[in-house]
């Protein structure tokens, strides 16, 4: 076991680990090679990993998934990368955590029954498809359009570098539904055989495995309860989701050159020049030393947002580190890895060249190194808050009244019994909210009516929103200075009594 797994994983996680292990060398690496050469992946290793629960591990049990934590999906996503084929492990997890993503946080009950269900058994394939030729990284800059008329959108435009893209049976499409910029982008599900659909599967230099799709919408006619969530919030969608994103390439980057390590170790013990095996030459011992170093400082480093993204904890910029660290790594290890092999790590029969063309892909794709930077630069040069920025679109439309006068429908009455407390909310602008609980019973004024009160919480309505909907961590907003309270025991007591802000409430 790895030290640093120990602070992490418990018994359970490394009994799903093993499972995993022994399914993967018994029904991938053995068909690794012949996927390579076919340039993408057969439909029934995705029944496989269905019919073995792997595609729901932290999926809602409704749809017939585990519920798990979020480790077992670092597990997932760490063993699927050391099966020596890049296209593989991005194939198999573009399904799970990109286009199924997408369908947990936005798609309606109705999408989730169709869709959900049968992505989970791996009965049918997804994929996210919002990069376009002239628009890369540039989110905001997407050009395909979806035309409400009548019950239906009309999408004409194109994608480029979808995995999964050219065998997708539905794919997750990024739209303009409003020439508005980013505030205008929506996500909708759009089936993989719909009229007007055309798609090529692209030859790239690694990847093999994976089939890449470039594709074109012309006046392709999409039911509108295909929508996922709200129109115009697709970008804000985006974002939440590119933070998994961007953990998947690093775990998937760190777990395939921690494999490279090996590999290049067992071939440096059996490599002799000048009598000696090369594993006994110091500027080589050293170089791999380094690279040992470098790699597991990254990995722990990731470790460490992984469990903060278990927490729901914000982490745009701790993921973009850790995505930009863990690439441009893997990509330097594959080239000095090779050097080791001499002439040989430059043969296709050694797996020293594929790592070295598959790592090369990890600091272009799901936003290049260069953008990876340019939003850390501006969180911690230019002060740029993100979290701040996405609360403020994703509440824009839930007001703090929606809020407040939710409590008595979320009030557990039979918890509230016996109980009586008298509230006060304090927001910016002199906004006042008094809220009294007498057994069982709750009552709310827009105002200051009581003389003394047992808990008075003081913030703005923008965090209150935000804690309630669940997008900021209310111990953070206390411990931060966000929200402040006069009777610390009393606001406990006050959580315990009401459930969770859901949108349905106000419906």
């Amino acid at each position: 076991m790895n030290t640093l797994e120990q602070y992490y994983l418990k018994e359970e996680h490394h009994l799903f680990r093993k499972t995993l292990r022994d399914f993967l060398d018994k029904e991938v690496v053995p068909d690794i090679d012949k996927w390579e050469e076919d340039g993408f992946l057969p439909r029934e290793i995705f029944k496989r990993f269905g019919e073995m629960g792997f595609f729901g591990i932290t999926q809602d049990e409704k749809y017939g998934g585990s519920n798990l934590d979020f480790w077992y999906d670092v597990i997932f996503i760490e063993e699927v990368g050391k099966c020596w084929s890049g296209g593989f492990a991005a194939s198999i997890s573009a399904h799970p955590y990109l286009a199924m993503s997408h369908l947990k946080h936005e798609a309606s009950d109705y999408l989730k029954e169709k869709y959900l269900t049968k992505s989970i058994k791996g009965e049918i394939v997804g994929g996210l498809a919002i990069t376009e030729p002239h628009a890369g990284s540039d989110v905001a800059g997407i050009k395909t359009t979806a035309t409400k008329q009548g019950d239906k959108y009309i999408i004409n435009g194109s994608k480029v570098f979808i995995t999964n893209g050219y065998l997708a049976d539905y794919l997750i499409v990024a739209c303009k539904t409003a020439n508005t910029g980013a505030s205008g982008i929506s996500m909708i599900l759009v089936e993989g055989n719909a009229k007007g659909i055309t798609r090529t599967n692209l030859n790239k230099l690694g990847w093999k495995a994976s089939d890449t799709g470039e594709i074109a919408f012309d006046n392709v006619e999409v039911p509108i309860e295909n929508l996922l969530g709200e129109e115009n919030k697709g970008f804000y969608y985006i974002m939440q989701r590119f933070e998994l994103e961007r953990l998947t390439l690093a775990l998937g980057a760190i777990s395939a050159s921690e494999l490279m390590i090996q590999y290049t170790l067992q071939y440096m013990s059996e490599r002799k020049a000048f009598g000696r095996s090369i594993n006994k030459f110091q500027v080589l011992r050293h170089r791999i030393a380094q690279l040992s170093a470098e790699l597991e400082s990254v990995k722990t480093y990731t470790y460490l947002i992984c469990q903060m993204h278990s927490e729901k904890k914000y982490c745009v910029k701790e993921a973009s580190m850790s995505k930009y660290l863990a690439t441009e790594l893997s990509d330097k290890l594959g080239y000095q890895c090779l050097q080791m092999f001499g002439g040989y790590g430059y043969m296709e029969e050694y797996k020293a060249a594929r790592f070295f063309r598959d790592s090369r892909l990890g600091t272009i794709g799901g936003g290049t190194s260069e953008i990876m930077l340019e939003i850390i630069s501006k969180m911690v040069i230019d002060s740029v808050d993100y979290e701040k920025r996405e609360v403020r679109e994703e509440t824009q439309t839930i007001s703090i009244d929606d809020i407040i006068n939710s409590l008595p429908t979320r009030l557990k009455t039979e918890k509230a019994a016996g109980v009586e407390l008298n509230v006060l909310f304090e927001f910016e602008n002199d906004l006042n909210y008094s809220v009294i609980i007498a057994n069982g019973n709750i009552s709310i004024n827009k105002e200051k009516n009581l003389t003394t009160y047992d808990l008075i919480l003081t913030t703005q309505t923008q965090t209150y929103i935000a804690v309630e909907t669940g997008k900021l961590n209310p111990q953070e907003a206390f411990m931060s200075g966000k929200i402040q309270v006069s009777n610390l025991g009393k606001m406990m007591q006050f959580g315990t009594l009401f459930r969770k802000f859901n949108n349905e409430v106000m419906k």
